[in-house]
């Protein structure tokens, strides 16, 4: 399954003064909710992340007071120019939820790897009947 382990600090502090000392430590304000519990203030470290939110259909199993939570993100915000990660929205989902998402992962893998095999065979073919010419390198000057 494509479940993310990450380790969630509490938040105490908030607002614009707090969240700007978590970013410079290398943490992202995020908020963790769902399944009827209550709303859960938390720190994330950023590169983790950032790492994990580049995957599709990702799944965090988020360890946070000695428990383990299963959660989605819901709303990554996002610093305009630069693209840092100012803040995330986590719900929590069931493992029903969890292992559908890992399937619907498994899927755009599949679908991905056989658009690329069929654009090698593309081209294959296309070398064969010669309508298509290998580019050439440029000389280095």
């Amino acid at each position: 399954m494509l479940q993310i382990d990450i380790t969630a600090q509490p938040r105490t502090d908030f607002g614009k003064g707090a969240a700007r000392r978590l970013r410079r430590e290398g943490l992202v304000p995020a908020v963790l909710y769902g399944q009827g519990s209550e709303l859960v203030h938390i720190a994330l470290p950023n590169h983790d992340l950032d790492l994990a939110l580049r995957k599709s259909h990702v799944v965090f199993a988020v360890s946070y007071e000695g428990k383990t939570i299963t959660a989605k993100p819901r709303d990554v915000q996002r610093e305009p120019v630069k693209r840092n990660i100012e803040h995330v929205d986590l719900i929590i989902i069931t493992e029903t939820e969890a292992q559908a998402r890992n399937d619907e992962a498994v899927a755009d893998i599949a679908a991905a790897a056989a658009a690329a095999e069929a654009v090698e065979e593309a081209i294959s073919i296309a070398a064969a009947a010669g309508e298509y010419d290998e580019p050439e390198a440029s000389p280095a000057e």
